[in-house]
């Protein structure tokens, strides 16, 4: 299936009560199973990490740092890992906890509109959107990603 130039390549993915719109090419792999090691003293938000080609890659459950589920980390659970944005050596990756398949979709360049929702902006949420008919979040992985150097960091 060919795309335009005026398209780019998404990914939406269940977490909690969000659907997380995120471009396809921060998506790195998505994994239907894999164990996970809990961490001492973390936020319920970080159930553990994983063990993904060598790295150790922390697992967030959006739903629960978003503060809208309190999302299970169950066998069934899929696990989507991502390129962080941070460029970190020592954490180059993270993961995100879904309970379903991630969907590939195309957002037309002018198909996004922001949602002119006046409600408070959940923690690590940078914007809510409408695709088509569609109402998602934009997650802003930079806060993210902070998020999960400060937790790990308190716990060493």
């Amino acid at each position: 299936m060919a795309h335009s130039n005026d398209e780019i390549r998404g990914v939406l993915i269940q977490a909690g009560e969000h659907r997380l719109l995120l471009p396809n090419a921060t998506v790195a792999e998505v994994l239907t199973r894999a164990p996970v090691e809990p961490i001492a003293d973390m936020p319920d938000w970080l159930p553990g990490r994983i063990d993904w080609h060598g790295w150790p890659v922390p697992l967030v459950a959006f739903g629960r740092l978003s503060g809208n589920a309190n999302e299970p980390v169950a066998l069934n659970s899929k696990i989507v890992v991502l390129k962080a944005l941070s460029g970190d050596k020592d954490r180059p990756y993270f993961a995100l906890l879904t309970p379903s398949f991630p969907r590939l979709v195309s957002v037309p360049r002018d198909g996004l509109l922001a949602d002119a929702t006046e409600e408070a902006l959940p923690v690590g949420v940078k914007v809510r959107v409408l695709l088509g008919d569609e109402a998602a979040v934009l997650p802003d992985l930079e806060v993210v990603e902070t998020m999960i150097g400060e937790a790990l960091a308190n716990a060493a």
